[in-house]
């Protein structure tokens, strides 16, 4: 029997439907019919119906102020319910409060998801000064130390197809040059680390380790983040670097990694 693509089977309406719900992200949280519409190139009617459907579902919710539409509680459990699937969480939890101990800085747990990073869960530094917790967020690859750890180990043939259509700057420090970042993951992949140096934020600097399973496939990222000036050179080369590599590498064991 041939098998037919399973794009043959898609259902019109349901990637309509699916089409708004990820036009909802970032710093997008409420978004209008009209806004939608021209987004989606939809006719405003359909657009409208199927906000309604989702509505009835609790997967969107309208703002009665103003009547855009933002995401609904549904979206949450849903989101909750494949984190805790994935058992990450639960076995990242106490190494993230150990390497914010550690480190003094605030920890993070990320994934990949396309050529987003999407942060799951961090635990905050006990400092006054501290970093805007990232957690939900969608932030770039090539700009972050959590990005360049979950691509480190790729070849250059899959890195190339994933930044065909270029780097994006972000502050005067951003990589933008496919070479120049090659060589930046090279030599993240050698030292176990990746480093992020005011290159996506001005005066935060951010540290990151792979988090493999026990496929060894890298499924995660455990970060730190903190204020440019109390993660100098020298203090991440000496403790907080080795710190976060030694702690994603508990993590994977626990996930059934072995060397």
């Amino acid at each position: 029997m041939v098998r037919r693509d399973k794009s043959n089977y898609i259902i019109q309406s349901v990637a309509h439907a699916l089409d708004v719900l990820e036009e909802f992200r970032g710093d997008l949280d409420e978004l209008g019919v009209t806004e939608l519409s021209k987004k989606l190139k939809l006719h405003k009617n359909n657009v409208f119906r199927i906000l309604a459907t989702l509505q009835s579902r609790n997967y969107i919710e309208q703002n009665k102020t103003n009547d855009n539409y933002r995401l609904g509680i549904k979206c949450l459990e849903l989101g909750q319910t494949f984190i805790h699937q994935r058992g990450l969480l639960k076995q990242a939890q106490p190494i993230l409060h150990e390497l914010a101990e550690k480190s003094g800085e605030t920890s993070y747990l990320s994934i990949l998801r396309g050529n987003d990073v999407v942060y799951l869960d961090a635990v905050e530094t006990t400092s006054t000064v501290r970093v805007i917790s990232r957690v939900g967020l969608h932030m770039p690859i090539h700009a972050t130390a959590a990005g360049k750890a979950l691509v480190a180990f790729e070849s250059e043939e899959e890195l190339r197809k994933r930044f065909h259509s270029g780097l994006s700057r972000y502050t005067k420090n951003t990589i933008l040059h496919m070479e120049e970042l090659l060589k930046n993951l090279a030599t993240a992949s050698e030292r176990e680390y990746a480093t992020d140096c005011e290159e996506f934020e001005d005066g935060l600097r951010c540290i990151a380790s792979p988090v493999r399973d026990y496929t060894r496939k890298v499924i995660a990222a455990l970060s730190v983040s903190g204020p440019a000036h109390r993660l100098s050179d020298e203090k991440i080369e000496q403790s907080v670097g080795p710190e976060v590599s030694r702690c994603a590498k508990v993590l994977s064991t626990r996930l059934g990694f072995r060397e």
